[in-house]
C-alpha cells in the first residue's frame, strides 16, 4: 500500500472539513499540538529520571567497592 496521492489528500481534507467544520479544526490542531508537546516532555523527563537512577546505582557500587577495599586493608 502506497502513500496517498494529491487527489486523495484533497478528498481527506474535504471529509475532515465536512465532519468537524471550519471553526473546530484550529481547536483540534491546537489540542493535538499540545498533546504531542506534553508527550515529548514526559518522555524527556522519564529519560532524565532513568539516567539519574543509573548514576545513583553507579555511585553506590563505587562506594561499596571503596568500603570493601578499606575493610580489606584494615584486616
Amino acid at each position: 500500500m502506497s502513500m496517498p496521492g494529491g487527489m486523495e489528500w484533497v478528498l481527506i481534507a474535504l471529509v475532515v472539513l465536512l465532519l468537524f467544520g471550519g471553526k473546530k479544526i484550529p481547536e483540534l490542531a491546537k489540542g493535538l499540538g499540545s498533546g504531542i508537546k506534553n508527550f515529548k516532555k514526559a518522555v524527556k523527563d522519564d529519560e532524565e529520571v532513568a539516567s539519574t537512577d543509573k548514576n545513583d546505582e553507579i555511585e553506590k557500587k563505587a562506594e561499596t567497592k571503596t568500603e570493601e577495599k578499606n575493610e580489606n586493608k584494615t584486616v
